[in-house]
Parts: C-alpha cells; structure tokens; sequence
C-alpha cells in the first residue's frame, strides 16, 4: 500500500544549468504526487566553495541522513573549482558515506526520439560499482616535476564490494529477464579482473535461474553498437561502467536523456538520484538545458520510495511528450516549454 506521508526530498541543484532542470524534476513529481513532497534545498555548489572554502558544510552528510532521498542536480564549473575539488567534495562523499553502492542507469530511446544506431528497440539497465574499484582515490605522486616523477592509482576491490554489487545485479536481472553480462579484463588485468570473475561464477550458482554472461569491456562496448538488443543487464566495475554507460546515453540519444540512480540498497540511509549530463556551463543561462534526464531520475527516485504508480505515469508522460517531437532535439526546446508540456500531459 502506498505511504500516504509526504516524502521529505533534499535538493541539491548544484551547478549550471542542475538549477533549472531540478526545478523541473521537483514540479513533475510534485504534480504526480499530488504535492506529497516536503523540499529543502540546499546551495551546495562551486559558488558555495568560492564563498565558504568547502562543497558544503562539514556537518552536511549528517544533515542529508534524515532524509528519505536526495535529488540533485549538477555538480562542477571547471572554471571555477577544479573537478577533482568539486567532485571530492560532494559527490563522491555522499555515495562512499551513505553506502550507494550501486548506480543504476537504464539505457532506452523513448518515443519519438531518434538514436544514431539503425537498432531501436533495446532496453539496457547498467549497473555501475559506486564506491570503490579505480575510484578508491588511493595512490599518490613523488619526485613531482623532475624527469622521475612517479604517478600511482591503485583500484580497490573488496569481496565485499564486488559480491554485493554483482548481486545486486543478479536480483535485478531475475526480476527482468534472466540475463546478466558481466564486463571484466581478466586477460589483461589478472588480479583484480579475474578476482571479479571468479566471485561473479561464485553467485551464478546461486542463480541457476540466470543466465551469466562475462565480457571483456572492449568486447561489450562494441556490442552496445552492434547489437544491443542482445543486452539486458550489465554490472560492471566503477571505471568500466562510467565509460560505458557514457556509451549507453550516446546510443540512446545523447545525455538529455541519461537518468541515474545512486541507490543503498539496504536503505539504511538515503539514496540520491540524478541526471548525469553534467552542469554544462556553456548553456547554462541558456535556457535551452534538456530537463528529461532529471525528469526521469525523479522518476527513479518516486518508484524507489515505493510511488510506482506515480512513476509510471511521470515516464508515460514524458514518452507522450517525446512522442511528439517535444526536447528530442538538442537545443530545439526550451526547458520550461519541455516542463509545461510533461506538466500539461500528466493530465
């Protein structure tokens, strides 16, 4: 039965143009809702570094832990803040604290919207390791700027990272349609790749009802282009899946339409949703900024809390939307009109 409470949201809008099409998400799911969201917003930006020296307080993961979910925006202005200061700062410390291990992407063209490839009908559902593997962040620099100096990232791979985020991957895929590909290099990488693949075999016989499929990343990347209909999910390590649910939005139209789930699956804590275009600071004043991929992360984040009818109807409006040419070109719409119309077809 659906909770009849509002859900409490934190809104971190962020960066460029994550402030107008959060604006957006949060009217959608408003309307879908009928009002039950209880918002707050919070400036957490490259601005908020430039005035205080920090992404956001040193008490705001404990601030965000109380609500039920996070709905955020865009985070980055290279030209400000470099990204390795404006990721480290936020982004990434709210996934690592709050155990969103598992970042979900679904990769589909939606009606009336036109992908490079000649194959229309796919639905891939990524699932990209969130907290460790080559993003642990260990490693360092010696001997900087003479002729010896010495760079090293070494990527971390727990039995407890690695087991969770390929069962998760199994569940998701027993709930669709029995086939996981699992994205490795354990020909080239013969540690940490084939410690993957030897847990991923571990849990296949433990999901004799799973189809189990491993692939070397270069391999299912053209795989994605060739033949992605042959695709359902795909979990793959933190760098492995961050390239190739890049590759996902690409074939799926571009990152207007890339929707994202950072999820804690146990629900221990919140979990964030996002559209993963960036803060795009070119458009930013624009008003041209596509708010679809953020429209449809909120739609995650309302099936997530357990709105799934009020999901299905933010996604069949936005596909009515689509369906009629409406934010399927780059730049063609602006972003309230894009707003109104999913507004006007939840009607």
């Amino acid at each position: 039965m659906t909770e009849t409470r509002p859900h409490r949201i934190a809104l971190i809008p962020g960066d460029g143009i994550g402030v107008p099409v959060t604006e957006a998400a949060v009217a959608v799911a408003e309307k879908a809702l009928g009002g039950r969201l209880e918002t707050v917003r919070f400036p957490w930006s490259c601005d908020h570094y430039l005035e205080t020296g920090a992404m956001m307080p040193a008490d705001g993961i404990e601030t965000l832990r109380g609500f039920d979910a996070i709905l955020l925006g865009a985070v980055g202005w290279p030209a400000k803040v470099p990204d390795a200061v404006s990721l480290h700062g936020l982004l990434l410390p709210i996934r690592k604290e709050f155990a969103q291990y598992a970042n979900m992407r679904p990769h589909r063209l939606l009606p009336g919207v036109e992908g490079p490839l000649r194959k229309a009908e796919f639905g891939i559902l990524c699932i990209r390791e969130n907290t460790e593997g080559e993003y642990s962040g260990a490693g360092g620099r010696v001997h900087r700027g003479t002729p010896g100096e010495v760079a090293v990232e070494t990527a971390i791979f727990t039995r407890l990272g690695v087991e969770r985020i390929l069962r998760f991957g199994f569940e998701q895929a027993r709930r669709r349609s029995g086939r996981l590909a699992s994205v490795t290099k354990s020909n080239a990488q013969r540690h940490s790749m084939v410690f993957w693949d030897e847990v991923t075999r571990e849990l296949a016989a433990e999901y004799p009802d799973v189809a189990v499929t491993p692939y070397h990343v270069d391999a299912i990347c053209a795989r994605m282009v060739m033949a992605p209909e042959t695709l359902d999910v795909v979990v793959a390590s933190n760098l492995f899946g961050d390239i190739l649910t890049d590759l996902g939005a690409a074939i799926q139209g571009g990152l207007g339409f890339a929707a994202s789930a950072n999820i804690n699956p146990g629900r221990e804590a919140p979990s964030m949703f996002e559209p993963v275009h960036g803060s795009a600071p070119d458009i930013a004043d624009l008003g041209i900024a596509n708010p679809i991929a953020a429209i449809w992360s909120a739609a995650m984040m309302l099936e997530h809390l357990g709105e799934a009818e009020a999901a299905a109807r933010v996604m069949a409006a936005v596909g009515a939307v689509t369906a009629r040419g409406i934010g399927t070109v780059p730049g063609q719409d602006r972003t309230d009109a894009i707003t109104a119309a999913v507004l006007a077809a939840l009607d």
